[in-house]
C-alpha cells in the first residue's frame, strides 16, 4: 500500500531501527500501550512479540484499518485524527502508567506533543513515558539548552513539564518513502508533582510574547506585561534566548500576580 501525503506518511521499514526503538521502549507483559500512526504495523509487530500488553492504537488512514485487525486481531484500533482524540476517553486509569509510542507525521509533531505533555500534567500518572520518532530538527528543539538557536517556546513546554532524552538517529533511507529530512528518537518522561507557579495560560502568553518577537529586548518583547524587572531574576536587556526555564516560570508569576494591578 503506498503512503499517502495528505497524512504525513513515511513508513519505518528498516529493521535494525525497528529492533533498537523496541529495545529502547522496553515494554514488559501487563502494561498499557498507545501507539500513534501504527501504519502497516512495523513496530506493532515488534512491540506485540516483545510482551503481552493491553494495546491501543490511532490510525487515521481508514485503508488500513482493516489491514490492521487483520493482522493484529487482540488490538485495539481507533481510526480517528490524533489531535481530535479526547485523551480521558482513551488513557483510562492504569496503575503502572501508560507507555506511548509513535512515528509522528511532522506536520503535527509539535502540537501533538504539547497535547500529551500537557495531558500528564493535567493527569498525572497516567502516562509513564511517551517514545516518539519525528524529524530530527524537532528533536533537537524540545531539548534544546537557553543560548541556542533551537531554544523556543516548545524547548520551554516541554521541559517544564517533562524530562527529553535523545536516543538516537535514524537516517532517510529507513523509511518507505525515504523523508527529506532526518529523524530522531525521543524519550518524554513526565515529571511528578510539578507546581506551577502561575496558570498555564500566563506562561503561554509570556513565551508567545517573548519568542514571537526573539530578536527584541524583554523589556520589549513584554512590553505589555510591564513587568518591574527589579522584582525578577531576569534582566530586561535579555532576548529570549537568554532565558532559562526558573526566570521564564518567575515572570509569568509576576505577570499573574499583577495582571489586575
Amino acid at each position: 500500500m503506498r503512503a499517502r501525503k495528505r497524512f504525513g506518511q513515511h513508513f519505518l521499514s528498516d529493521e535494525g531501527v525497528l529492533q533498537q526503538l523496541t529495545q529502547a521502549i522496553a515494554l514488559t507483559p501487563g502494561q498499557q500501550v498507545l501507539e500513534i500512526g501504527p501504519g502497516m504495523g512495523a513496530l506493532t509487530a515488534y512491540l506485540i512479540a516483545a510482551a503481552e500488553t493491553d494495546y491501543t492504537a490511532i490510525e487515521i488512514d481508514r485503508d488500513l484499518v482493516p489491514l490492521l485487525q487483520q493482522r493484529f486481531p487482540s488490538i485495539r484500533i481507533i481510526n480517528s485524527d490524533v489531535l481530535e482524540v479526547v485523551l480521558e476517553t482513551v488513557l483510562t486509569d492504569s496503575e503502572q502508567g501508560w507507555r506511548v509510542v509513535g512515528n509522528l507525521p511532522y506536520n503535527i509533531s509539535s502540537p501533538l506533543i504539547l497535547k500529551y505533555v500537557l495531558h500528564s500534567y493535567s493527569v498525572p500518572g497516567r502516562i509513564r513515558d511517551m517514545h516518539f520518532m519525528l524529524q530530527k530538527e524537532m528533536a533537537d528543539r524540545m531539548r534544546a539548552q537557553p543560548g541556542t538557536k533551537a531554544w523556543g517556546r516548545l524547548s520551554v513546554m516541554v521541559q517544564v513539564f517533562a524530562e527529553v532524552e535523545g536516543l538516537f538517529d535514524v537516517l532517510p533511507s529507513s523509511f518507505t518513502p525515504p523523508p527529506q529530512v532526518d529523524s530522531a528518537v525521543v524519550r518524554i518522561v513526565p515529571r511528578r508533582d510539578v507546581a506551577l507557579p502561575a496558570q498555564l495560560q500566563t506562561l503561554d502568553r509570556v513565551l508567545r510574547l517573548a519568542f514571537s518577537a526573539r530578536r527584541k529586548r524583554l523589556s520589549n518583547a513584554l512590553k505589555t506585561l510591564n513587568i518591574d524587572w527589579s522584582a525578577v531574576q531576569a534582566e530586561p536587556q535579555w532576548r529570549a534566548d537568554d532565558v532559562g526555564l526558573s526566570e521564564f516560570l518567575q515572570i509569568a508569576q509576576w505577570a499573574e500576580e499583577h495582571s489586575q494591578r
